[in-house]
């Protein structure tokens, strides 16, 4: 699969030295769904922001489907959606016209069976008619993305999409950027709620302090960073780990009634063998076996870790 956006040295420097990006280079897939994770002032925003033509670089270059953002800006430009963080509608228009401006501003001639599907793919068509400001805080999320789609761009940014809105329609917006990908649009999108990572990703990326982590399948990275935990639960209770059974990897859960053994999934052999042996050795009796993957989360917490403790 080729890349539809290819970034390259990317950086952002403003006065007093500060600098956003620090040499960014990535190459995004066509038709994958990208989740950039990254603590607050990370440079995701100024990423996205620099690749949409709305903050100028200090220096690298950036093209969308062969276009350069700088020297053919117009046709890089028109291939690209954004969805903002920020919720920045007129209040007293209507939605449908709303999208339909949207759609105008790309030189798009009026189509209104182009707008109905939008509107209808996003559960909107219902509310075409109704002003901005009777619209709940989530639907006008929704018309954000079909001002985005209006123009039918290729690439769509997605800065904080489920920002303050509520679990049942945060995962109606899951399921609105699985249609989107099934189109063949490319989705880069930002967020703090891991699990949207964790759930619609095929790769992600991890930026901390303007510079680019890694990138990575989403399912390779867990695989290769991740640790499993092991939880024998007992039939006792134990009031400390038994002598024998003493190690950096084992400790008491469950108020005694269980032991947790964390592995390394990549290791060449993770001990549980030895370990359930000399369980028994003990003369502890086991209850029930449950093994859990780390999340994503996790992962992702230890590696801002690490980060910040090399700077």
């Amino acid at each position: 699969m080729s890349n539809i956006v290819e970034i390259t040295d990317l950086r952002k420097s403003y006065k007093g030295g500060f600098e956003a990006l620090k040499g960014v280079s990535l190459g995004i897939k066509e038709g994958e769904i990208l989740a950039l994770l990254g603590p607050n002032g990370a440079g995701k925003t100024t990423l996205i922001s620099t690749v949409c033509g709305i903050t100028t670089a200090t220096s690298g270059s950036v093209t969308v489907g062969g276009h350069d953002i700088i020297k053919d800006y117009r046709a890089a430009r028109s291939m690209i959606g954004l969805v903002p963080q920020e919720i920045s509608l007129e209040p007293f228009e209507r939605v449908i016209n709303t999208v339909r401006f949207s759609r105008g501003l790309f030189g798009k001639a009026s189509d209104d069976a182009a707008i109905e599907k939008v509107l209808r793919q996003l559960s909107l068509w219902d509310k075409k008619d109704n002003q901005i400001r009777e619209l709940s805080g989530g639907m006008k999320r929704r018309v954000l993305i079909a001002k985005a789609l209006a123009h039918h761009p290729r690439v769509l940014f997605l800065d904080e999409p489920t920002a303050g809105v509520d679990v049942e329609l945060r995962k109606d917006m899951w399921n609105i950027v699985a249609d989107l990908k099934a189109d063949g649009v490319t989705i880069i999108l930002t967020t703090h709620y891991i699990e949207e990572a964790e759930a619609i990703a095929d790769r992600v990326g991890v930026i901390a302090k303007g510079a680019l982590m890694l990138v990575e399948d989403k399912d390779k990275l867990m695989a290769r960073m991740g640790q499993k935990e092991l939880e024998v639960q007992l039939d006792e209770t134990l009031t400390e780990v038994p002598a024998a059974l003493r190690s950096d990897a084992l400790r008491l859960a469950d108020g005694g009634k269980a032991l947790i053994y964390t592995y390394d999934t990549r290791a060449e052999r993770t001990g549980i063998t030895t370990l359930l042996s000399d369980v028994a050795k003990a003369g502890l009796t086991l209850r029930d076996v449950v093994t859990r993957q780390s999340s994503l989360e996790e992962i992702f917490v230890d590696l801002v870790h690490e980060e910040e403790g090399a700077a």
